[in-house]
C-alpha cells in the first residue's frame, strides 16, 4: 500500500480490515498528533484500517498554519478519499482535528459517489465552529449538505465552540448525527478522565449500525 502521495502513515488491523478511516490534523499540526496516534491505534485495534495523513499544506512546509488555498487542501483530502475506496476493504470513514475536520466536511458535504468522495461517515474533532471570541463568524454554510452518519467529539471548554452551539450547528446536518462531550476538554481534548478515541470510535460504530 502506497500511501507517499498523500503523506500517509498506516495503522494495521491483525486481520482483514473491517473498512478504513482517514484522519488528518488541525492547523498547527501534522499527522504525527499524539491524538491522531492513538485514535488510529484504537480503530486499527477494533480491527479497521486507519490512516493518518499530511494535508498538501503541510506537505509543502513542515511548520506554520495552512498556506495557499483552501480549495488545495480540499483536493488533497478527495485524493485521500479516493484512495480509500480503492482499497476495496468496505466501509471508508473520514475526518479529522479541528482545520483538518472542517476541510473535510465542506469535501463530503459538495462530494457524491459518482466523484468518488462519497464517505459512509464523517467523524469530527474539536469542529472549529467560529474563531474564539467571534461567534458571528459561523463556519456552518455547508452543514445541512451533508447526508452521511457524523460523529462531532467535543471538549465542553473549547472555545472554537460551546456544546450548546454545537448541538445548534448539528441541527443543520442532513444526516443523522452524535455528538460525543469530553467534560472539561479544551480544543486539544486532553482529558484526565475520559478515554478520547475509545468514546469517538464508539459512537462511530454505533451511528454506522
Amino acid at each position: 500500500m502506497d500511501l507517499d502521495a498523500i503523506a500517509g502513515v498506516a495503522h494495521t488491523p491483525d486481520a482483514a480490515p473491517n473498512g478504513t478511516v482517514l484522519l488528518t490534523h488541525g492547523a498547527g499540526g501534522n499527522r504525527d498528533s499524539p491524538l491522531l496516534i492513538r485514535i488510529c491505534d484504537e480503530w486499527a485495534g477494533r480491527g479497521w484500517l486507519a490512516i493518518r495523513y499530511n494535508l498538501p499544506y503541510r506537505r509543502r512546509r513542515p511548520k506554520g498554519p495552512p498556506s495557499g488555498s483552501a480549495a488545495t487542501d480540499q483536493a488533497g483530502i478527495a485524493e485521500a478519499i479516493g484512495l480509500a475506496h480503492d482499497l476495496g476493504h468496505g466501509p471508508v470513514l473520514a475526518g479529522g482535528h479541528s482545520y483538518g475536520g472542517r476541510m473535510t466536511s465542506m469535501v463530503v458535504a459538495e462530494g457524491t459517489a459518482a466523484d468518488g468522495t462519497a464517505v459512509d461517515a464523517l467523524t469530527l474533532f474539536s469542529y472549529p465552529l467560529h474563531p474564539p471570541g467571534k461567534p458571528e463568524r459561523a463556519r456552518t454554510e455547508h452543514l445541512p449538505s451533508i447526508t452521511a452518519p457524523t460523529v462531532f467529539t467535543h471538549g465542553t471548554a473549547d472555545p472554537f465552540g460551546s456544546i450548546e452551539e454545537l448541538r445548534a450547528a448539528a441541527a443543520l446536518l442532513g444526516g443523522p448525527h452524535t455528538i460525543v462531550e469530553i467534560t472539561k476538554a479544551r480544543h486539544d481534548l486532553g482529558s484526565k478522565t475520559l478515554d478520547v478515541p475509545a468514546l469517538a470510535v464508539d459512537a462511530a460504530l454505533t451511528l454506522l449500525g
